[in-house]
């Protein structure tokens, strides 16, 4: 696993395009296992700050309580769609794998609330060549570094 800061050491120029995805809108998905172990998806919202990738959930939400049962999580950039008349000019959409660690010490606007730093174990970027006619898919993961994988 690795923090924000060793991704962006890494691979910058994918993390500069990574954080540019999940910026595009301030609604970003998440997804936590619930104690069946099924999937879960959300609304949240994410901060990229000093180095890391921050989460913060409301007390006695469901999701604050997968991810103190079970950190794994999978996170989604907003995504929008490409221009008709300009397929290439898809930004893409970026994700971002890891566990949840909670942070201690500091103070939250609500009693009971929780606020995550994620430790990341991968980090994907898909998009369109510039002809439009191939997807891209860019990765990060620690240990492996960074691999690209072109598709028809």
């Amino acid at each position: 696993m690795a923090r924000w800061a060793e991704v962006r050491a890494a691979a910058p120029d994918l993390a500069d395009r990574v954080e540019a995805r999940f910026a595009i809108r301030k609604h970003k998905t998440l997804a936590t296992l619930r104690k069946d172990g099924s999937p879960r998806i959300s609304g949240i919202e994410t901060a990229f700050e000093d180095g890391e990738i921050y989460l913060g959930m409301m007390p006695d939400s469901r999701k604050l309580d997968d991810l103190r049962r079970d950190p794994r999580l999978a996170l989604h950039s907003p995504t929008d769609d490409p221009p008709l008349d300009r397929p290439s000019g898809w930004g893409g959409e970026a994700k971002i794998a890891g566990r949840a660690l909670e942070v201690s010490g500091e103070t939250l606007p609500v009693a009971g609330a929780g606020r995550m730093r994620v430790d990341v174990t991968e980090v994907v970027l898909t998009y369109l060549d510039e002809a439009g006619s191939r997807l891209v898919v860019e990765s990060w993961h620690p240990g492996r570094g960074r691999q690209r994988l072109e598709r028809a």
